[in-house]
């Protein structure tokens, strides 16, 4: 079946770095936009970056741009974040979702790994 596995969030000072990955089976990765998302408490869940299925096409939220960078790796099905300059306004649980370039069907949400900044 279809699976998302994120993994790579923790606790960081501000100013720090992190890197996610999302480790991805079931489905044809190499087919599918994938994108970053996260949600704080309280607030909805928001688009924090795409890459497309060959990886050279990215768009960013303005809040994250020059201070993330989204990238993936098609043999091995997984997509990453790398997260410079974290802020306190970055905490969140953040999920990565596919979304196939032929329908425009989106995959499940994996479970999210969480990442707090914080002093």
């Amino acid at each position: 079946q279809v699976q998302l596995v994120e993994s790579g969030g923790g606790l960081v000072q501000p100013g720090g770095s992190l890197r996610l990955s999302c480790t991805t089976s079931g489905f044809l990765f190499s087919n599918y936009l994938m994108g970053w998302y996260r949600q704080a408490p309280g607030k909805e869940r928001e688009l924090v970056a795409t890459i497309n299925s060959a990886g050279g096409s990215t768009n960013y939220a303005d809040s994250v741009k020059g201070r993330f960078t989204i990238s993936r790796d098609n043999a091995k099905k997984t997509v990453y974040l790398q997260m410079n300059s974290l802020k306190s306004e970055d905490t969140a649980v953040y999920y990565c979702q596919g979304q196939a370039n032929w329908s425009g069907s989106r995959t499940p949400w994996g479970q999210g790994t969480q990442v707090t900044v914080s002093s």
